[in-house]
């Protein structure tokens, strides 16, 4: 297939210029050309936070339908979390998962392998048997609770180069709450989850990172101490990076609904903490956005925000999401968010620059449709929003993995 672009835009040397030119391109279609006017070419994203649930959980999401997904969301690497059954937390294990990645997956995937053994806190996972696989260690899903672990942790990983991303939740400060322990959890009498439960276990481990000396990574903050945190020990230099989600940087805890679609780990926060998140984004203390997707079936979702399972999808609408909030509304360039989605989460892992690419059409409004989603899950809080900024193709090693029907 021909790819034909008319009086569309590229991002080439960290500038967003005018492009006009064809490009032929590997297609299972059989098509005629395909001609994208006024479009964004831009490079394909990396999200270091998805929950592709296989091996163990496929009638939640499987590597086939997570990784088109993805695709479909313009993304060509996304890093797969390590809550899944059995746990890579050997070579044996990491090795099943790899299996079906090789044969299922249309993108790029890069596993994390587990901290600790069944992610349950008390002995490490074989880090040098699983270094060889693995991009990095996370026990996503679940803090580490023992800073004895955490410090034994980061000083393996600093022998094999390779950085900790942590899930960073204290369990003592739970008792059971569900979403933000805010004025929508006061006033609908539902148990809320505390700040601290986030930012105390991030201060023992930005310690931990400056005495030991490892790359340390914080998944989802979603806190305002957290980014105040993360910025100091970034002037004291420790080799910190963090990301956070689309759903934090939209939504505070005045705009949710007792729904399953707006429950997740860590919580949406407070408006405060929002507009934190901003700041951080916009002075470079926050380093990427990742999406989070995590899958459940429409069942384990359908029982409001006390009985429903933690976790929403959204690798399909990041992009639009970001593009329609931050960009159309002057808050940060589409160059920066360029470095957030695609530049830095390859840069801090180790990833080389990619020369795959999606194409975007921000010309038109259309309304988030969780039916259309190719991902299993369907449970979003963005259902319903009207959004500019949807992905057209993504190519990755000149081949389509995705198509819109245009």
């Amino acid at each position: 297939m021909k790819a034909i672009f008319k009086n569309c835009s590229q991002f080439i040397n960290d500038k967003v210029i005018p492009a006009d030119y064809s490009l032929t391109l590997s297609s299972n279609e059989i098509g005629t050309d395909t001609v994208f006017n006024n479009c964004l070419i831009l490079p394909a994203f990396c999200d270091v936070h998805v929950h592709l649930r296989e091996p163990g959980f496929f009638y939640k999401e499987t590597i086939a339908s997570g990784t088109l997904a993805s695709a479909r969301g313009g993304y060509t690497d996304v890093f797969s979390m390590p809550n899944l059954k059995p746990v890579p937390d050997s070579r044996e294990n990491i090795l099943e998962q790899i299996e079906i990645i090789n044969k299922d997956a249309v993108i790029n995937v890069h596993p994390y392998a587990s901290i600790t053994v069944g992610q349950l806190g008390e002995r490490l996972s074989d880090f040098d048997a699983l270094s060889e696989f693995a991009v990095a260690f996370s026990d996503d899903g679940k803090g580490v609770q023992s800073g004895e672990m955490m410090q034994e942790a980061m000083l393996k990983a600093k022998s094999l180069n390779k950085v900790i991303a942590a899930h960073c939740e204290d369990n003592s400060l739970l008792f059971g709450g569900c979403i933000h322990d805010g004025e929508f959890a006061k006033e609908n009498n539902i148990p809320g989850i505390c700040s601290e439960s986030e930012w105390g276990p991030i201060k023992r481990d930005l310690e931990l990172a400056e005495k030991t000396g490892c790359k340390y990574h914080i998944c989802h903050v979603s806190t305002k101490e957290s980014v105040e945190l993360i910025r100091q020990a970034k002037k004291r230099g420790v080799d910190v990076t963090c990301e956070t989600a689309p759903h934090y940087l939209v939504f505070n805890d005045q705009m949710i609904k007792n729904e399953g679609r707006f429950k997740m780990n860590p919580p949406i926060r407070a408006e405060e903490d929002r507009l934190a998140l901003i700041e951080g984004i916009k002075d470079g203390t926050i380093d990427m956005i990742a999406t989070d997707h995590a899958p459940h079936s429409a069942e384990e979702k359908s029982k409001g925000l006390v009985g429903s399972l933690m976790g929403v999808v959204g690798i399909e609408t990041s992009f639009a999401v970001l593009y329609t909030y931050l960009v159309k509304t002057g808050i940060i360039t589409l160059e920066k968010l360029i470095e957030l989605m695609a530049i830095n989460p390859r840069k801090r892992f180790g990833l080389p620059p990619t020369e795959d690419f999606c194409v975007i059409d921000t010309s038109k409004e259309f309304a988030v449709d969780p039916n259309e989603f190719l991902s299993k899950g369907r449970s979003t809080p963005f259902e319903g929003m009207k959004l500019y900024g949807r992905v057209l193709m993504t190519v990755k090693d000149k081949k389509i993995v995705y198509k819109e029907n245009i």
